[in-house]
Order: C-alpha cells, then structure tokens, then sequence
C-alpha cells in the first residue's frame, strides 16, 4: 500500500499540487502537515508512519517535505528500512525499494558523511587558530573576579547562604558553587586563622 505524506511550511502555501501528485502515484491514504521542515515534532508524519506496515512504501511529492537536512531524511529512511517499509520520492524519481533507489540514499549517505568529517575538520582548525592568536572560546565567565570575591566576603558571615549569596549576584546557585567548589568550607579554608 502507498501511504502519503504532504507538508506546507506555512498556513498560506497550497498543498494542491503534492496531493494531487500523491493521489495519482495511488496513495491510499494521505497525512498532511502545515509545519516548517525543521520541526522534529510533527504529528502527522508521525501518525503516516505509524499507519505503514512491512512492504508499504511512504510517497512523498518531494524528498525536501520530508526532512529538512540529509541527516535527517538518512535517519528517517534508515528507520522506514528497519521496518521493511520503502520510501517514493516522485519528483527525484528514487525508490527505495529498488536497488537503484537504496544505491542513491547510500551515496547520499556517504556524502553527508563526508560533509560532516570536512565540517569536523574545518571547526578543529579554526578553533586552533583562534588559540594560537590567543583567543579563549566558550562563554565569557558568569562571575567577574570581583563577583567572586564580593562573594567571598558575603560567605564570611555565617548568616548567608550560598542561595542568598546567588540571588545578590543574580546568578543560579550552580554558577556560585562552580566558581567556589565546595561552597563555604572552601572559603573558611582558604581564609588566615
């Protein structure tokens, strides 16, 4: 059985011309969505997946309706695999369930693989540029040093409490105790007698 799958990115786009495209190819059945393609939660693709059993095949007009990213559209196709299930793009001509169509997703596949790895390469090298002309990446610091040691003298009175002292400061109680680990005894300790 061929079960569709039609999605619009916003409320005003027409899904005429997917539905038709669907109802021609001989869906069955048809799940349609109004969400952008970046959304993981969509309840309607869901819902046709769910509706699919070994030896259906899910119909989309065009592979882009499917996922946003190629790694999104390899795991959606992976899991579709998994359960014995093909996958019919109409408008790029691929089937899954052909050894053609399981030939492209492969190279399509090992393209994305080799993106991510030139992706990994080109961040590590920037990242070590950037450190060899001194610069530190990450966040800057919560807490200036004068934060810490304003800190540092609020703890002194035995009064306060870590919370109280993180609420003067307007940060959270972790960003304190990551600043000063062991809370109050550190500072108890470090102080002269």
């Amino acid at each position: 059985m061929f079960v569709g799958y039609v999605r619009v990115s916003t409320h005003d786009q027409n899904p005429n011309l997917q539905l038709d495209a669907l109802r021609t190819a001989g869906c069955k059945k048809i799940f349609m969505e109004k969400s952008s393609g970046a959304q993981r939660d969509r309840p309607e693709l869901w819902a046709a997946l769910d509706s699919l059993r070994a030896g259906d095949s899910l119909v989309v007009w065009k592979l882009d309706r499917l996922a946003r990213s190629l790694k999104q559209l390899i795991e959606t196709v992976e899991l579709l695999e998994s359960r014995g299930i093909g996958l019919c793009s109409l408008t790029e001509a691929i089937d899954t369930t052909t050894a053609g169509g399981k030939l492209i997703f492969h190279v399509f596949g090992a393209l994305a693989e080799f993106e991510r790895s030139i992706i990994r390469e080109r961040t590590k090298a920037g990242l070590d540029a950037a450190r060899a002309h001194g610069k530190k990446g990450g966040r800057p610091s919560a807490l200036a040093a004068k934060d810490i040691a304003a800190a540092k003298a609020m703890l002194s009175d035995p009064d306060m409490t870590m919370e109280d002292v993180a609420k003067r400061l307007q940060v959270a109680p972790s960003t304190l105790y990551r600043h000063l680990p062991g809370g109050r005894g550190a500072i108890q300790e470090t102080e002269p007698c």
